[in-house]
């Protein structure tokens, strides 16, 4: 091969490498703002307030721990750890949830540093933390295997990995799956969120770096609406992702209201009602916890429910 040749190869390498790192930072800030959206920290704090503490026990916190709570939002996990007397970094794609943390924590009494942060890029030292967790939130970030090796190099050794997920079978994954054929189509190597709530999906990702790993699935009950209507409503005006699906969809009323009706029945399909009570709708989520494997000790398979 000539030094032309080689140069122009070169150049084409470069090029392609500014292509992709381009086009990776166009969809990381199209993430950001669609999370900015309608209200993500409301939405938590009304529908799944419990969830955090639920990841924050699964992890047996400790007083002092170094801990990072990836995808924090507005922190229904990071406080709850702060709560415990744990040193932590609330990180986030999307810092315009930050404000709404921060008051919370303040009225919680407890202090935590808030880090603007890609999931797939962490600005934070290798083992740089005791617990690593995400309650409903790496599981967002496009690429997977990114985000998992970024989780898993932040953790120490012997360190605490915990994580909370929405299932592909449950009525999130299932809300996704409804939406996807109604947005626009995914950017190439980007993967459902949902996938992270498949217990093979999550152990393939962290496959021969953790041991210990137990998983359960659960269910979080929610009982803020009284018809499906109104967990439609809810929706369009609180969680980003449906916001942006609509706002692909203005314009074109038919395709609205075949979403509006497909959203609805998936409600009422997942949702029970009894007499005058609300009505009830069940959310199944895997919680994931491991350790992370020191140097030259084996992996183990761990236990799941």
């Amino acid at each position: 091969m000539d030094d032309k040749t080689e140069a122009t190869q070169a150049t084409t390498t470069n090029a392609t490498q500014e292509d992709t790192t381009q086009a990776d930072r166009a969809l990381k800030e199209k993430h950001r703002a669609m999370w900015a959206q309608g209200d993500y920290p409301a939405l938590a704090s009304e529908l799944i307030p419990d969830l955090g503490a639920i990841l924050v026990e699964a992890c047996a916190l400790k007083p002092k721990q170094r801990v990072l709570d990836i995808g924090a939002g507005a922190g229904n996990a990071a406080i709850p750890a702060a709560m415990m007397g744990a040193s932590v970094v609330a990180s986030d794609l999307t810092p315009e949830m930050f404000d709404a943390g921060r008051r919370l924590a303040a009225d919680r009494g407890v202090e935590l540093e808030w880090k603007e942060a890609d999931a797939e890029a962490l600005p934070f030292a290798d083992g740089e933390f005791d617990v690593v967790m995400s309650c409903v939130g790496v599981m967002f970030a496009p690429h997977h295997q990114a985000s998992a090796d970024e989780l898993l190099r932040v953790c120490r050794p012997g360190g605490t990995i915990g994580l909370i997920s929405w299932t592909p079978d449950g009525f999130l994954g299932k809300m996704f799956a409804t939406m996807k054929p109604f947005g626009p189509p995914p950017p190439p190597g980007a993967q459902p969120p949902p996938l992270w709530g498949s217990e093979d999906h999550v152990r393939e990702l962290l496959d021969g770096n953790v041991t210990d790993v137990q998983t359960r699935k659960q269910m979080v009950t929610i009982t803020s609406f009284h018809q499906p209507e109104d967990f439609l409503h809810y929706f369009k005006s609180h969680y980003g992702p449906t916001i942006s699906v609509y706002k692909y969809l203005a314009g074109d009323e038919e395709k609205v209201k075949a979403l509006d009706q497909a959203l609805t029945e998936l409600a009422s399909a997942y949702g029970d009602a009894h007499g005058d009570s609300p009505f009830q709708m069940k959310w199944e989520y895997l919680l994931l916890t491991a350790r992370k494997a020191r140097a030259g000790e084996r992996a183990t398979e761990g236990t799941g429910q």
